[in-house]
C-alpha cells in the first residue's frame, strides 16, 4: 500500500471529513478522493460508508486505521535508521583468540559507547596474520601482542605469562613434562622451552596450538601443562608456581593506514584511559568471584 495514501487516510480518521483532510495534507478534494478510491482498490474493501450526509469509516476502514498507524511508524523509523547509517561502514576488528574472553569485550564496549550503531565484524587470527591483514587493508584495527622493542599500536594493558595445569594435575617426577603451547611465533612458547632447558627439566612438546581454547582443553583434561598470559587462563585451571619465569607482554590496538572514521584521533587519545577504567571493573569482578568460591 502506498504510504502517502495511508497518511491521507489517517488525515480523514483525524478530521472525519474529506474536505478538511484534503486541506490538512495540502491537496485538492478531488485528488484526495482519487487517492482514497485507489486505496480501496488496493485493499479490496470499501473503507467508507454513509451516515446520513456524512462519511464514516466502515468496518474495514476501522481495521485499517489501527494498522495504518503501525505501518507508517515502521516506515518512518526504517527510513530514519537508513538515513542515519548512510555512508557508514562496518568496523572490521581482528583479535587473537586468546584475548577473546577479556580484552575483546572491553574494546567492543568502548566502540559501542563511541557509536552505538556501529556494526563490528570480528576476526580471530594470530597477531602475525592480523598484522598482515592490517597492511593489506583487510581489517580496520586489531588487538595485538606488541612486537619487542617497538612502539606498535596504542597501548591497552600488560599481561604476565603464567604456567597452567588442571586443578588435580601432578607434575611427573621421572617422566618428561608434557607441554601444550602456542605456536612457535608466541613469546611464551620460546620462553617456556628456554626456561625448562636452562633448568635441566626433561620435557615433551605434546601439542603446538594455534588457539587458546585448544591449549586450555588439553591442559584441563590433564594431558599437559601450558604457558599463556594470565588474562587468558579462564576458569577450571590453576596457575603453577615454582616454574621458569615467563615474560610480560604489551597488548595494543593497532589501526590500519586507511583509518576507519570511528577510530579518529579523539577516540584513540582516550582509548588507554577508557580501557584502564573498564579493565579495573573487570578485575574487581573477577576477584569477587574468586573470593566467593
Amino acid at each position: 500500500m502506498d504510504i502517502d495514501a495511508l497518511r491521507s487516510f489517517l488525515a480523514f480518521v483525524e478530521t472525519g471529513s474529506f474536505t478538511r483532510a484534503a486541506k490538512q495534507i495540502c491537496r485538492t478534494q478531488s485528488a484526495f478522493s482519487a487517492q482514497m478510491k485507489k486505496l480501496e482498490e488496493e485493499t479490496g474493501a470499501g473503507l467508507f460508508e454513509k451516515d446520513g450526509r456524512n462519511l464514516i469509516l466502515s468496518e474495514a476502514g476501522l481495521q485499517l486505521s489501527g494498522q495504518a498507524k503501525q505501518l507508517i511508524t515502521l516506515h518512518d523509523n526504517t527510513l530514519n535508521q537508513l538515513k542515519q547509517n548512510q555512508g557508514k561502514r562496518s568496523l572490521r576488528l581482528g583479535c587473537p583468540e586468546d584475548y577473546n574472553d577479556i580484552i575483546l569485550p572491553i574494546i567492543v564496549s568502548i566502540i559501542k559507547e563511541a557509536d552505538p550503531r556501529c556494526s563490528i565484524h570480528i576476526y580471530s587470527e594470530t597477531s602475525m596474520t592480523l598484522r598482515k591483514w592490517l597492511d593489506e587493508g583487510k581489517i580496520d584495527a586489531a588487538i595485538l601482542t606488541r612486537q619487542p622493542n617497538s612502539e606498535e599500536g596504542y597501548w591497552l594493558t600488560c599481561d604476565q605469562g603464567v604456567w597452567i595445569a588442571a586443578p588435580s594435575y601432578q607434575i611427573p617426577k621421572y617422566e618428561p613434562l608434557p607441554l601444550a603451547l602456542f605456536q612457535t611465533d608466541c613469546k611464551y612458547h620460546a620462553a617456556a622451552i628456554d626456561g625448562l632447558t636452562k633448568r635441566g627439566v626433561n620435557f615433551q612438546l605434546l601439542a603446538c596450538c594455534n588457539t587458546a581454547s585448544a591449549q586450555r582443553a588439553l591442559v584441563k583434561h590433564g594431558l599437559a601443562v601450558g604457558a599463556m598470559g594470565r588474562l587468558s587462563v579462564g576458569d577450571g585451571l590453576r596457575i603453577i608456581e615454582d616454574m621458569p619465569s615467563l615474560p610480560n607482554v604489551d597488548i595494543v590496538l593497532s589501526v590500519s593506514a586507511k583509518v576507519h572514521p570511528l577510530l579518529n584521533s579523539g577516540f584513540l587519545q582516550n582509548l588507554e584511559a577508557s580501557f584502564k577504567k573498564k579493565m579495573t571493573m573487570v578485575s574487581q569482578t573477577r576477584k569477587t568471584k574468586e573470593y566467593s568460591y
